[in-house]
C-alpha cells in the first residue's frame, strides 16, 4: 500500500494523502489483536480483505487497519502515516501547528486529522463509505522503501514488518 493514495470524503469535501508508512499483522503474531481469541471487537480481522479495522489505543487515539487476507484468516495492515496533499477543509488549527508533512505522521494523528474512528470498523474501504485507497501512479512504480521492526509494541517488536518510504518527511519515526 506504500505510495498509494488514501482518500477521505466527508460531505462534499475530499482529502487525499499518500500512504508513507505501514505495519503488517497476521494470525499467530503476538502483537495482533486476534492473537488470544476472536472477540466482538476484533471479529472484522477474520473477515475478507478490504474492510476497515479501527480501534482505540490508550483510550484516546484511534488506529486504522485494512483487513488484507482471505475470509477466516486474520491479517491486517496498519496505516501508520500519510503525507497530506493539503490540510482537510475540516482541519482545526492547533496553537502550535505542525508542518503539513507531520500533521498525519503517526496512527493517532492520521486518524484524528482524517476523522477516522470506530464508526468505520467493519465497513468496506470503499468510496461509498467515504474512505478508500487508490493505486499509486505509474511514475511512482519504483519507490525506495525501508523495512524495519514495528514500533510501540510490547510483544512481537522484533518482527521486521514495518515499511516506510525512505525519503518521505511524513514518516512518524526513523
Amino acid at each position: 500500500m506504500l505510495g498509494c493514495t488514501l482518500v477521505r470524503q466527508i460531505g462534499g469535501a475530499i482529502t487525499r494523502s499518500q500512504i508513507v508508512e505501514t505495519e503488517a499483522y497476521e494470525a499467530g503474531d503476538p502483537a495482533m489483536h486476534q492473537y488470544q481469541r476472536k472477540t466482538e471487537r476484533n471479529a472484522v480481522v477474520f473477515g475478507p480483505a478490504g474492510f476497515a479495522y479501527v480501534y482505540r489505543i490508550y483510550r484516546q487515539y484511534h488506529c486504522f487497519n485494512i483487513v488484507t487476507d482471505r475470509d477466516g484468516f486474520a491479517s491486517t495492515i496498519l496505516i501508520r502515516a500519510v503525507h497530506l496533499e493539503q490540510l482537510p477543509s475540516w482541519h482545526v488549527p492547533k496553537k502550535n501547528p505542525d508542518k503539513l508533512e507531520k500533521v498525519a505522521a503517526g496512527p493517532g494523528k492520521l486518524c484524528r486529522e482524517l476523522r477516522i474512528d470506530e464508526s468505520l470498523r467493519g465497513k468496506p474501504v470503499h468510496p461509498e463509505r467515504g474512505l478508500w485507497v487508490e493505486p499509486r501512479k505509474e511514475s511512482e512504480a519504483s519507490l525506495e522503501v525501508t523495512q524495519t521492526t514495528r514500533v510501540g509494541l510490547s510483544k512481537g517488536m522484533d518482527i521486521p514488518w514495518r515499511w516506510y518510504l525512505t525519503h518521505s518527511p511524513a514518516v512518524s519515526r526513523r
